[in-house]
């Protein structure tokens, strides 16, 4: 499969640790580095059996991102496989989707049902899943909020995806095996008041 990214990703991002500047003052998450800004609020997503960190959620501009690093092959992508698996998964939860072209390249906008009795009343919630195939690994998004229904809301957040940096690592992997996340070594609370 050919690779999915942004013509200008090598240096608008997502970025290779390679590509970054190393002066820039980022949060560590291990398989992901985090620019810092004003009203972003970071959580970790932990998987309840083996405690690992298994997403970063991201809160901004009235938004929700959750990233996920991959590992991925040296020559071939991984996003236009992993869309088509999301599609159907979506699909048997009986939620539809739309393939649209937007500032990653394709992207999958869905509507995901909402179980009675979570939010206000709403049945369905919209989300935007967006992927960029980079030098060994891939990067996925999910927008929801207002990010995934208001334009100016999302090009915030499609700013901030751009600045996230994926740390491969030279370490093996098996392609589509989530690259390993953690805690960010300063004191927790302090990259969201940053």
């Amino acid at each position: 499969m050919p690779k999915s990214a942004p013509e200008d990703r090598e240096t608008e991002g997502p970025l290779d640790d390679a590509e970054a500047n190393p002066v820039r003052p980022y949060v560590d998450l291990g398989g992901i580095k985090i620019l810092p800004r004003e009203g972003l609020h970071l959580r970790l997503e932990i998987e309840e059996g083996s405690k690992r960190v298994v997403a970063v959620g991201l809160d901004f501009a009235g938004s929700t991102l959750q990233v996920q690093p991959f590992a991925a092959p040296r020559s071939s992508g991984l996003w236009h496989e992993i869309r088509d698996q999301i599609a159907d998964q979506i699909g048997k939860q009986g939620g539809t989707t739309t393939l649209r072209e937007g500032p990653f390249g394709p992207e999958l906008v869905a509507e995901i049902p909402v179980a009675a009795g979570q939010g206000d009343g709403g049945t369905t919630r919209l989300a935007r899943f967006v992927g960029v195939d980079g030098p060994r690994w891939f990067l996925r998004g999910v927008i929801a909020g207002e990010g995934a229904v208001n334009p100016e809301a999302a090009a915030e957040v499609e700013d901030l995806f751009r600045s996230i940096v994926v740390v491969r690592g030279s370490t093996p992997m098996p392609p589509r095996d989530l690259i390993p996340l953690r805690m960010p070594s300063t004191p927790a609370g302090e990259p969201s008041e940053a």
